[in-house]
């Protein structure tokens, strides 16, 4: 099946990011939202990360021209729907509302279009367990920034087709991005599931007076972390050797927290008001200004990773179809 028309829904962090990356890979796209004031929004701000690539060189001009010209914008989900051959979802993490949302889309669109969820972690099985067509629905993980982000998880449910999945990969790769197809629906996904392992122990360390946050984000980022883009987790693991591997993990595993509840801390601090950049304070101290400072500094991070060719494909709009195992090139 080929993908020409699509509906984004949503015009939050994810939603114009991800309607931007389909325009760039050549599919007409539809930023939907309850008003038309935030479809607009969402709009300007699709235009505005794909001004973006092009001034970091990442595109060219007229990748952005053609870009603009494939996006739009609507306040009316039925209409805009009606003839798309892929929607994807990219609303708050809440399972009801998602639950409702795709049977509605279920019924609304055509038999053979595709319905897909930009959640996090919630189980897609359970998010198409109120439509008729559950075959034809997956996750697309995107990861944030999506307009910068290379990464997007397929997350198969239960009944998801191979062709819709195999549709839905080739689609991304196209795109630009580098999509990983996740075989099982579970929890976390992929990346997050390995990321909240991470955080879980983490907090734990700070929570048992292992080490303080700052050490515990030094550590994380001067360390493993910034060999990441060369080699993963399971390449470094290749390259040490099994032997080593498998001695140091069995040492360590017995010390590692492996509560099925989240750590203490968490709720401590919470309790004490200490909920995050937002507030001031979390885990770190966060000044007026600091957040959107940080955040500039990792979309320079970034800009600065695609264009050196961390990925295969640093151009979305250029993409190959050979790039889907893309692969670090530090």
């Amino acid at each position: 099946m080929k993908i020409e028309k699509a509906v984004v829904i949503g015009t939050g962090m994810m939603g114009p990011g991800i309607a931007a990356t389909l325009a760039l890979g050549g599919v007409s796209s539809t930023i939907a939202s309850r008003t038309e004031a935030g479809a607009q929004k969402g709009l300007e701000q699709a235009w505005r990360q794909l001004s973006l690539l092009a001034e970091h060189q990442l595109i060219h001009a007229t990748d952005v021209t053609r870009a603009r010209l494939l996006l739009q914008a609507t306040s009316s989900l039925e209409t805009a729907v009606a003839e798309a051959d892929l929607v994807i979802e990219s609303a708050p993490e809440n399972m009801e509302f998602k639950q409702e949302l795709f049977a509605k889309l279920d019924k609304l669109t055509r038999p053979d279009a595709i319905l897909a969820s930009n959640t996090s972690g919630l189980s897609i099985t359970a998010i198409a367990s109120r439509c008729q067509h559950p075959e034809r629905v997956v996750t697309t993980h995107f990861w944030n920034p999506p307009h910068l982000m290379p990464l997007v998880e397929v997350v198969r449910g239960e009944k998801s087709s191979d062709e819709v999945v195999e549709t839905v990969r080739a689609l991304l790769a196209h795109c630009g991005k580098v999509p990983v197809v996740v075989k099982k629906d579970r929890p976390g996904q992929l990346g997050n599931r390995m990321q909240m392992a991470l955080v879980r122990e983490a907090v734990n360390i700070v929570q048992e007076g292992i080490a303080d946050a700052r050490d515990v984000d030094v550590a994380a980022k001067l360390g493993f972390g910034l060999r990441l883009p060369v080699y993963g987790v399971l390449e470094h693991q290749d390259l040490v050797g099994l032997e080593l591997g498998r001695q140091i993990c069995g040492y360590v595993a017995a010390d590692l927290n492996n509560d099925p509840k989240a750590p203490a801390l968490f709720d401590r601090k919470i309790a004490a008001g200490e909920t995050g950049a937002t507030a001031g304070r979390g885990f770190h101290e966060w000044p007026a200004g600091t957040a959107t400072e940080v955040k500039a500094r990792r979309d320079r991070f970034l800009i600065d990773c695609l264009r050196r060719g961390v990925v295969a494909s640093a151009s979305p709009a250029r993409a190959k179809e050979e790039h889907k195992e893309a692969v670090p090139l530090w």
